[in-house]
């Protein structure tokens, strides 16, 4: 008697928890739709993004009950490898960090269209904090493959200038495209070297839009209230920053893959053969000036890109624009002048610096970023 009077109580307290479990499911999709439909709105001007949406027990199954074993990084995300309608994936939790979760996934479908930004492919809304794939870079953080420390201890082949400049050069694309290809020009505020994924084809991804900000409509530069891992003097000085914080942040990023070192110096008035990483310098091949030439070439960029002054900075345009003259010094053997002033760029910082103040993306902008790069931009 005693236990079949146990049974039906303990089915009763199952289907209470089964619905609430259920209510709790259905109230974090609300409040997560509700924050990724606002956030949608705001950026993307109403227009329609298709996300697509995976349950809870999709992901549960694609990551084996997200199993430590599938974990790639942890911190304040949580990333995991996956196996997700027969192909792998990279699945992204932030717990308790719902605002930031959507901030990444609305821009990087806002970006999507770039080659060289890491692709969302779908979502869950349904648990307390959202949960989102995205395509998976086989290859992982740039990091890894350019850091002396990280390519020693994971005893990895270092990488080559040419392929370091090549990255370079489609990391500023990406980031040219992120300033003016929108009506209100987007901020990344974290770029650096972990904020950067490599897949099979060491074919670069730009991530981590979390703390990605917009310039307000009719606004030169907007209130940021976070920075991750650099920081430009403006934003120390004031919170406030135009698209030349990321110009700092990527001049840091030039002088981290010059020298293979996390370093945050200036380098000015120091010796090539002093500063760059000791695995470019023993390259084998022809055309040591040349190479000599371009590296030079990128460390006047870097040190012009980290100038206190952001006035005086020059545009993702220009820097994309130069770093193709880079590159194409190696194969014409075209006559390059460190100096960007001598390259006529800071000629026209005025007149974007005017074009600025109208916050509009401008078809010539555009068109420049185009001509920098060897793919056009899909716009």
């Amino acid at each position: 008697m005693r236990w079949s009077w146990f049974m039906p109580y303990h089915f009763f307290i199952k289907r209470i928890e089964e619905r609430e479990e259920r209510k709790e499911r259905e109230r974090a999709f609300y409040e997560n739709g509700s924050l990724l439909l606002e956030k949608l709105i705001v950026c993307c001007n109403a227009k329609p993004i298709p996300i697509p949406t995976f349950s809870p027990q999709q992901l549960l199954l694609a990551t084996n009950n997200f199993s430590s074993s599938e974990q790639l990084v942890i911190g304040f995300s949580i990333w995991y490898k996956g196996s997700l309608e027969g192909r792998i994936v990279l699945i992204k939790r932030l717990d308790g960090l719902a605002n930031l979760a959507i901030n990444d996934l609305v821009i990087s479908a806002q970006m999507s269209g770039h080659s060289n930004v890491l692709k969302p492919i779908g979502c869950c809304l349904h648990t307390l904090s959202p949960i989102f794939v995205f395509e998976f870079p086989s290859n992982g953080f740039l990091a890894d493959r350019i850091y002396v420390s990280r390519v020693t201890e994971l005893q990895h082949q270092p990488m080559g200038w040419e392929r370091r400049l090549k990255i370079a050069r489609q990391i500023a694309h990406a980031l040219s495209y992120l300033h003016t290809a929108f009506p209100r020009p987007v901020i990344h505020m974290s770029i650096h070297m972990r904020s950067i994924l490599l897949d099979e084809h060491d074919v670069p991804k730009l991530s981590n839009f979390y703390y990605s900000v917009s310039i307000p409509e009719g606004e030169t530069d907007v209130e940021a209230h976070r920075a991750f891992h650099v920081n430009a003097p403006e934003f120390k000085a004031s919170r406030k920053v135009t698209e030349k914080f990321d110009v700092y942040c990527f001049g840091q990023l030039l002088l981290h893959l010059l020298t293979g070192k996390d370093i945050h110096n200036r380098a000015q008035g120091s010796c090539i053969n002093e500063i760059v990483d000791p695995a470019i310098l023993a390259e084998d091949g022809e055309g040591g000036v040349s190479l000599e030439h371009q590296l030079q070439a990128v460390v006047d960029l870097a040190l012009t890109c980290t100038v206190e002054d952001p006035q005086r900075r020059p545009t993702m345009v220009d820097v994309t624009k130069q770093l193709r003259r880079i590159e194409r010094f190696a194969e014409t053997g075209e006559v390059l002048l460190g100096n960007l002033q001598n390259l006529k760029l800071h000629e026209s910082f005025e007149e974007h610096a005017s074009a600025s103040l109208k916050r509009n993306a401008s078809s010539d902008e555009i068109q420049a970023v185009n001509e920098a790069s060897e793919r056009p931009l899909e716009v």
